[in-house]
């Protein structure tokens, strides 16, 4: 099967899956495609299981195994996404919250990766399950920022205030950065090949990320002031096009964070003030294109996260510590959101802040990327079984009661 084929067959099961989502089951798409995949990717492997013999399961296991997740998402969707996404964000309220987004973006991070770090090498122990605490922390550092592209498509669906919005997706846009870095950091210590002190990891994301965001804001504003000069949607449309991957390719070139990059790029770019650059037509065409690509690109990769089960290798033995793994990270997330929560209930009165970023905060094929690059090995197996399990429940059932518990909290607070 040529890659032409493969995008193909994966396109036609978007497709079938979206329209049976739409007349019957009515669920979030991304939750769907998920679902979808899974199912798929169950249905394969036990036909598999059953009737080894079978030729097709087999081809179709062994085509699935070679597509590479990691390039995919890193090398290929992230920018499309991440502008995508970035275009929608309140950009005068993420002004607003900086100080708040921030806080949850590195401090939050560097509180979880501690948290589920030791905590999972502690049950790791009390399982017998081998698992060094540097590979713990590992997990860790991959697990504890939220996904941006998780949490742009159920934030859409869920009616919550502004303020919980933006912090929600400034958070998932911006945390990305911190926890690559440090998990690039950790890695290095795993695997001997460097020493790096905490000092040097907060020296290296703050040149990453704020490198990273002067980068997109500049690419960002020079574009924009190209497009006041002309009127013509595909020109200008195409000029979008380049600045998302432009972005991302400098920024990974000049080793800054090509995440950050392409989030400061799009949210100057969604401002209102871009909007002033797009005349007549311009800004419907352009915004529906985007809109589309957005669509689109998060309901493939949401199959491509369900149908890559397949490749990940379940233990009996792993079982004990992927329940415990579970509640671990949720924990952790509303351990480090808990301060800012409460601050915000005692100025605002808004009931359920920290239910609702706790709960709130998804993770998924990024932190599934990152598992997978890690170097074959006993560990690696452990981590990646436990880093699916996780994202699995975030999307499915976080992402299916988000919408219900902020329906709940509106309804007790009587506003």
């Amino acid at each position: 099967m040529t890659p032409f084929d493969l995008v193909a067959a994966l396109m036609a099961f978007v497709g079938i899956a979206g329209w049976i989502n739409v007349k019957t089951l009515h669920l979030p798409n991304g939750v769907a495609m998920l679902i979808a995949g899974l199912m798929a990717a169950a249905a394969i492997s036990l036909l598999q299981w059953l009737v080894p013999e079978f030729g097709l399961a087999t081809r179709i296991v062994a085509t699935i195994n070679q597509i590479d997740f990691v390039d995919t998402v890193v090398g290929y969707m992230l920018a499309f996404l991440l502008f995508a996404g970035a275009m929608q964000v309140d950009l005068s309220e993420m002004r607003r919250r900086w100080l708040s987004v921030g806080a949850l973006a590195t401090l939050g991070v560097a509180g979880s990766i501690v948290i589920v770090g030791f905590g999972l090498w502690f049950a790791a122990t009390l399982f017998g399950v081998e698992l060094p605490l540097i590979w713990a922390l590992l997990f860790g550092a991959l697990i504890s920022p939220t996904d941006p592209v998780a949490v742009l498509a159920t934030v859409r669906h869920v009616k919550l205030s502004k303020t919980l919005t933006v912090v929600l997706q400034g958070e998932a846009l911006f945390n990305d950065g911190v926890g690559i870095v440090a998990f690039t950091a950790l890695l290095a210590i795993a695997t001997g090949t460097g020493e790096v002190s905490a000092a040097h990891t907060v020296i290296e994301v703050a040149i990453e990320a704020l490198g990273g965001l002067g980068l997109g804001i500049g690419l960002s504003w020079l574009t924009l002031r190209l497009m006041e000069t002309l009127d013509d949607f595909a020109v200008e449309t195409s000029l979008s096009i380049a600045l998302a991957m432009g972005t991302y390719a400098i920024a990974q070139t000049f080793h800054l964070s090509g995440a950050i990059a392409v989030v400061g790029a799009g949210m100057l770019f969604g401002g209102p003030g871009a909007r002033k650059a797009m005349e007549g037509e311009t800004q419907t065409y352009l915004f529906s294109f985007w809109i589309l690509v957005d669509e689109i690109l998060n309901a493939l990769l949401f199959l491509l996260l369900g149908v890559e089960m397949i490749a990940v290798p379940f233990a009996g033995r792993q079982f004990g510590l992927l329940l415990v793994a579970i509640p671990l990270v949720l924990l952790a997330r509303f351990a480090v959101v808990q301060p800012w929560a409460a601050l915000y209930r005692f100025r605002h009165g808004e009931r359920g802040p920290a239910l609702i970023l706790g709960w709130g905060g998804l993770h998924g094929a990024l932190s599934l990327a990152l598992a997978l690059t890690l170097p074959a090995g006993p560990d690696r197996a452990v981590i990646l079984s436990i880093t699916y399990a996780v994202v699995a429940f975030s999307i499915v059932v976080q992402g299916l009661t988000l919408t219900p518990i902020a329906r709940w909290i509106h309804n007790v607070s009587g506003t």
